[in-house]
């Protein structure tokens, strides 16, 4: 006796109802900037390869990101199988045994493609413990056609004094129209990553060989002194809120002549669909002091790693692989052209003809990022590694303490050198207690 159509229906039915019971989930934390926002966007992909798995997304402004995964895996709560993390994060927390290693990719992964400068940051005695998802450096993006206007020529090599020539000759308060944006939202991966990375270019560092913090000397002076000259004059109203994603949206809308920020930004000011400046965007590396050879040594890469809390680690594999492939290039560059393509972690994607001519910005990205030397940052002598931050565990709650003083300072509630003063004496403190320096 033949089934009759309603019982395969039925059965269909039954079958399909076994699949999504059996599906696996996979709980990614994730930033909610624009890359990853993208990513979300390109997830049927994925979802059509491995019906067998549901991604479920939790989506978090950074610092706030940075908070809930950094209690979750300090504390194995489990909430995640995806974090997105730092370079900053992976050494100390795969040293901590936090991390699962990415050992045994899939075929084809290929993680010897990774640029090794990120892959560095990334792994501990040989072992991957985090996919790159993007890489980054810092560089100084601006307004060609403001820049004619106004008379000025920012060289490819700029300096600080360039920059603040730039940045008054383009400043047009009338059209709101602020000749410099920069980050000013408190916190050791917002405002202290331009910040730190700026005082890097002035010749000053974080801590002497003996670990005594620097906020006390002439060169975090004048580096802080001339941040919020900068922005005290030239720069947007309640910058003191801004933060990367603040500041892009200030520059795709016209509003900023300059904007010193990471390298990822390139893709998103000269997006057409998004920018109102796109034809009119130049590009020059980041900016030292006169005098001082070090153009900042900002090195930052997103990478998606699994908390060994994780209960579905195979599942939450075989997605940080898709995210982080070749495949998922070029899916981004079918969908969305190759200049869209995530940035600064492989090397064949500097090798493609296409996404140069797409990318007048892949060049100076690839160079900022190889030129940086994490294990030494600043041109003295230092006792810790790292680029725009300094790489130990302590560094996330020191560097949101002395942002917090510095966004202060921008918002006018108190000034440069009490912001220092605080700043050296909270620095102090921590160091001293986490016995550093005994």
């Amino acid at each position: 006796m033949q089934p009759t159509f309603r019982a395969l229906l039925g059965a269909t039915a039954l079958t399909a109802v076994a699949a999504a019971a059996q599906a696996q989930t996979v709980t990614i934390a994730t930033v909610n900037n624009g890359d990853m926002i993208r990513m979300q966007g390109l997830t049927q992909d994925f979802t059509e390869q491995h019906p067998d798995i549901d991604l479920e997304w939790v989506t978090l402004e950074e610092n706030v990101l940075r908070q809930r995964v950094t209690q979750d895996i300090a504390t194995g709560g489990g909430q995640f199988d995806v974090m997105t993390i730092g370079n900053y994060e992976v050494p100390i927390w795969a040293n901590q045994g936090w991390l699962t290693p990415l050992e045994n990719m899939p075929e084809g992964y290929d993680a010897n493609d990774i640029l090794p400068a990120i892959a560095g940051g990334l792994s501990v005695d040989g072992t991957l413990y985090a996919a790159p998802f993007y890489g980054e450096s810092a560089m100084v993006m601006y307004r060609t056609d403001l820049a004619e206007e106004a008379g000025v020529e920012i060289p490819d090599q700029p300096t600080w004094a360039d920059i603040k020539t730039a940045a008054e000759a383009m400043t047009d308060e009338e059209n709101e129209i602020y000749g410099i944006c920069l980050r000013g939202k408190a916190g050791w991966g917002e405002n202290m990553a331009l910040i730190t990375a700026m005082s890097n270019s002035y010749g000053a560092r974080w801590f002497d060989m003996d670990w005594q913090a620097q906020f006390d000397s002439p060169e975090w002076e004048a580096t802080l002194t001339d941040y919020l000259d900068l922005m005290t004059n030239y720069g947007p109203p309640g910058a003191s809120s801004n933060g990367f994603n603040e500041n892009l949206s200030l520059f795709q809308q016209g509003k900023c002549g300059m904007w010193i920020d990471a390298t990822v930004a390139a893709s998103f000011v000269t997006d057409e669909d998004e920018s109102t400046v796109a034809d009119s965007v130049g590009f020059a590396q980041f900016p030292n002091k006169e005098g001082v050879d070090n153009r900042g040594n900002w090195l930052w890469s997103w990478n998606l790693a699994i908390p060994a809390s994780s209960d579905a680690t195979e599942a939450a594999k075989t997605f940080v692989a898709w995210a982080t492939s070749k495949g998922y290039t070029e899916l981004v560059a079918e969908e969305e052209g190759w200049a869209a393509a995530p940035p600064g972690t492989r090397t064949s994607l500097y090798e493609n003809a296409e996404y140069q001519e797409a990318a007048p910005f892949a060049e100076m990205t690839l160079n900022q990022i190889n030129a940086v030397d994490t294990k030494k940052p600043s041109v003295q002598e230092i006792p810790y590694t790292g680029a725009q931050f300094v790489a130990i565990p302590e560094f996330q709650g020191i560097g949101t303490a002395v942002g917090q003083q510095f966004s202060a300072a921008l918002a006018g509630q108190t000034d440069a050198e009490t912001a220092l003063s605080n700043a050296q004496r909270a620095t102090q403190r921590e160091i001293d207690r986490a016995g550093y320096t005994d």
